[in-house]
């Protein structure tokens, strides 16, 4: 007489099999995501550059950091290129690098009105003194 012996499934092996499929599962999801990700236009980075470029420029940008200003609008320029050539890795990174250009050109243009007014209130202050001086005499 011959005994078989019969498989059965057990919750832990069960368990193991569901594990890999979900992990497989959560891969394929991932991996899906990132892909739809690089394929996807960087409007909203877009929006963002167009903003710091038109702040840049009503703080005198223009005037105050041109070299700045001139690398921002350029970049931005090649990064509208970029995106119509559906380059949107490219895009981004032009956009972004258009976007801390034109930052650096607001914040320049800040300074260099903070620096004429500061000049403008020095000189005031010393020709009210010189008058002062006047009048004692």
């Amino acid at each position: 007489m011959e005994l078989k012996t019969m498989k059965t499934r057990t919750a832990k092996s069960s368990f193991t099999h569901l594990r890999g499929l979900k992990l497989a599962a959560l891969a394929l999801g991932s991996s899906l995501v990132l892909a739809g990700c690089a394929g996807n236009p960087p409007t909203e980075q877009f929006a963002v550059t167009e903003s710091a470029v038109n702040s840049a420029v009503s703080a005198g940008g223009t005037e105050f950091a041109a070299v700045e200003m001139k690398s921002a609008q350029d970049k931005l320029k090649q990064a509208e290129l970029a995106m119509h050539d559906k380059k949107f890795d490219q895009a981004k990174t032009l956009a972004e690098q258009a976007e801390w250009d034109a930052r650096v050109a607001e914040r320049k243009a800040q300074a260099m009105k903070a620096e004429q007014a500061v000049k403008d209130s020095q000189k005031g202050v010393q020709e009210l003194r010189q008058e002062s001086q006047r009048t004692v005499q």
